[in-house]
């Protein structure tokens, strides 16, 4: 492993993760100099997930300022419009692009790899484990891992989702800071029948909603999103065949194209399932550990999270850098400047479970008229900005690589 020499060359830094937050965090420590190993309990890097966007002028010059802008686009999802749709499938509105999809688009895998490509060679990764436990040192935290050697590193970075074991080791139990939004979200991926091309149908009926898109323009796939609301429910997270089951009880007898979704559930093998919920945390950094994306300020859905993610990756790397690895000083300037940042995204996404699965026929409606109206060329660049607001809510510091 080698890397360049800068202002943290003197910096071990060990960061969970190796989603979205992770790759972003060592993308922008390597540009700064330092040293980088980040672990991931997958045994290798992982592809598909959901389509995530950026949008504003925030996003954009982060993603420049990484080198990363133009790649981007060159591998976005060039989604067009969706369309809700009563049970029979005629249409009863019009989404715009720039409503679901910002103003670039791009599958979580994708963005992961071309983050992981650009820093492949400078960083060290550490597949198939994951960190057993913290102790923090007078100069370093010693980690222990499930299956590797301990080592000792200056600085330990959870990057490691909504339900983040570092997290839980060095801030204590998930229960704390996990606030559930009453609904649950599953994907999977189903024979695309309808023969949809970058195209989406959405269909709610109180309480629950089945969506079905194609991102990628293969005629073959799609990708079907469930939404549900629920009181909590108890169900282990690694029992799949448990999930289906829980999906195929509360969508049963379901319009539209729910029975054909559910016939090809039982054969999904990538099937994601979590409730809709966020994380508050009381602080992002404890000692020489610190947050970062959803373990410190996630969003199951619809907080734009992996832009948040971004911004806190340039924001974290950008302050050590300022504070010359200092990283009492660093962790406080990230908090101060993140925070507010990400509570505003968080904001939009309580609304999430709502718009996709309206509790009754009447809030249905009224969704359905006001998303009519809010896409109106009347209104078009109202819209535009409303949906920016969040994205662009923070001043960004100038952080010289």
């Amino acid at each position: 492993m080698t890397h360049t020499r800068g202002r943290l060359g003197h910096l071990h830094v060990l960061v969970s993760g190796a989603s979205v937050a992770g790759p972003a965090l060592a993308l922008n420590l390597a540009r700064h100099g330092a040293r980088v190993t980040v672990v991931e309990r997958a045994p290798a890097l992982r592809g598909g997930g959901f389509a995530v966007d950026f949008r504003g002028h925030v996003h954009r010059t982060v993603l420049t300022e990484m080198g990363i802008w133009e790649e981007i686009h060159a591998r976005q999802t060039h989604m067009g419009r969706q369309r809700v749709v009563d049970a029979d499938g005629s249409p009863r509105v019009d989404l715009p692009a720039e409503m679901m999809s910002g103003d670039v688009e791009i599958f979580r895998g994708e963005l992961a790899r071309i983050m992981y490509e650009r820093t492949q060679d400078l960083v060290e990764y550490v597949f198939g484990d994951s960190i057993a436990a913290l102790t923090e040192t007078p100069d370093g935290v010693e980690v222990t891992f499930e299956r590797g050697a301990p080592r000792r590193f200056d600085l330990v970075v959870g990057a490691d989702g909504l339900h983040s074991n570092t997290r839980r080791l060095a801030f204590g139990d998930e229960s704390r800071y996990l606030r559930f939004f009453a609904h649950y979200v599953a994907g999977f991926r189903v024979p695309n029948h309808l023969g949809l091309d970058r195209s989406g149908l959405l269909y709610s009926e109180p309480g629950r909603c089945v969506s079905l898109s194609n991102y990628d323009g293969d005629p073959a796939w799609a990708g079907a999103l469930l939404v549900f609301r629920s009181e909590p429910l108890a169900y282990d997270r690694r029992d799949t065949a448990a999930q289906k089951r829980i999906l195929a009880d509360r969508f049963a007898g379901m319009a539209w194209e729910a029975p054909h979704v559910l016939k090809a559930l039982q054969d999904a093998d990538d099937l994601y399932f979590d409730a809709i919920a966020q994380i508050h945390v009381d602080r992002l950094a404890e000692g020489r550990v610190v947050l970062l994306g959803d373990a410190g300020y996630g969003a199951t859905m619809g907080g734009m999270g992996t832009g948040a993610a971004i911004v806190g990756a340039y924001v974290l790397a950008g302050e050590l850098a300022l504070a010359g690895g200092d990283h009492r000083r660093a962790f406080a300037e990230y908090e101060s400047r993140i925070t507010g940042f990400a509570k505003g995204c968080q904001k939009i996404s309580g609304n999430a479970g709502p718009f996709f699965a309206p509790p009754t026929e009447r809030r249905i409606r009224s969704r359905d008229r006001m998303y009519r109206l809010l896409s109106s060329r009347l209104l078009a660049g109202f819209f535009k900005r409303l949906t920016e607001k969040a994205a662009t809510d923070i001043e960004l510091r100038h952080y010289p690589a």
